[in-house]
């Protein structure tokens, strides 16, 4: 069986989800993969020209090899950026012919599976193209979330028409899987998961030295830098260490305990985060985080930390789960900070969670494929 992918994100980007879900597929079928990069399914906006402009040079330590192995072809779509509006999707038609040709010819050679991780108008072509071909739809975000206006409804209508003509549909999130109940017959539970084949053993997580509450990620428009602030005011002693690309200006006086580093390779970032005490998850509470489920907690886990997590999303309902600190505007932040610097996981503990969630383990056990 070969699989054709239509993913949220460029192959050339940070491995998340889609590349672990791809190189999942491959592992398990020995089969080759078609994937589309996305394309922009919205309006402009001011602020991609300034992005555009401040980002000329590609940011360091992109996880996906820029050269796709063997089996993976990638196809970037030529887009014109009006898919909102229906003259939009009639002239992106026409700019598809090329790749609907490939896409045809790697159709012709046997058994295939549709994987759609957004929804788009090229999906539903896709879709109504080879309506025979099985299908799923990997929810792993509010996709509309992202968007107003005009992009909004638009997004809102391809969601629902692709998630009707899926064969399948896994939610990373409770709240996801809520979403799209209406489809509870072909709707599965498919939580995120983390890599755990090149992780240190468990016996050899121990940490000393002064306590790091420490993150790693994209510091963008949901990243709550008024709890950040307040957590490193609580805990002066304590070093708040960040390190991804910042989107959201942070505020103009950080307390001095507040250290701001550079994104780097996920195996740096990983190594980093060994040094840690503690993981940070600082997000805000939004339509868009509401259908969050992050990666970075089951890292911090997989490594052996306590988390620090506002109340949002998937996290909103781990309270309960040994070593995560869940935070609101009522918490007494030192008396959290203390708790779990001194939160210790054993070996085991660590073991059994990495057992658990490793991708692997979530896509064998998923029921997604037909």
């Amino acid at each position: 069986m070969k699989l054709i992918y239509l993913s949220p994100i460029p192959w050339a980007s940070f491995a998340q989800r889609p590349h672990r879900f791809v190189e999942w597929f491959h592992t398990r079928f020995r089969g080759d993969v078609l994937w589309f990069d996305p394309y922009p399914t919205r309006f402009p906006r001011l602020s991609d020209f300034r992005r555009r402009a401040s980002h000329t040079q590609r940011e360091p330590g992109l996880a996906a090899d820029l050269h796709p192995p063997a089996w993976l072809t990638v196809i970037k779509p030529r887009t014109v950026p009006i898919e909102p509006l229906a003259i939009g999707a009639k002239l992106n038609r026409l700019l598809w012919r090329h790749s609907m040709a490939n896409m045809d010819r790697f159709l012709s050679a046997g058994d295939c599976l549709l994987g759609i991780g957004k929804p788009s108008e090229l999906a539903l072509q896709i879709m109504a193209r080879n309506p025979d071909v099985p299908s799923l739809y990997d929810a792993m975000d509010d996709f509309p979330a992202f968007y107003d206006g005009l992009s909004r409804r638009a997004m809102e209508r391809r969601e629902q028409e692709v998630a009707a003509r899926a064969t399948k549909i896994s939610a990373s999130s409770t709240a996801l899987l809520a979403r799209f109940r209406v489809h509870k017959e072909k709707l599965f539970s498919v939580l995120n998961a983390c890599s755990t084949d090149s992780l240190p053993p468990p016996g050899n997580l121990g940490r000393s030295g002064p306590g790091v509450i420490g993150y790693v990620g994209t510091i963008g428009h949901w990243f709550d830098w008024e709890f950040v602030t307040a957590l490193a005011t609580a805990s002066p002693s304590t070093l708040v260490r960040l390190i991804g690309p910042v989107y959201k200006t942070p505020p103009k006086s950080l307390p001095p305990n507040v250290e701001l580093l550079p994104a780097c390779p996920h195996p740096n970032a990983m190594r980093l985060m060994q040094e840690f005490s503690m993981g940070l998850i600082p997000f805000c509470r939004t339509s868009l985080t509401a259908s969050v489920d992050p990666i970075k907690y089951y890292e911090y886990r997989a490594l052996g930390l306590p988390v620090i997590s506002t109340q949002f999303g998937e996290m909103a309902l781990r309270g309960d789960e040994p070593g995560v600190f869940l935070a609101d505007e009522f918490s007494d932040l030192a008396n959290l900070t203390n708790s779990a610097i001194n939160h210790r996981y054993s070996a085991s503990e660590v073991e059994d969670f990495r057992t658990k969630n490793s991708w692997d383990v979530r896509f064998d056990s998923s029921g997604i494929l037909p």
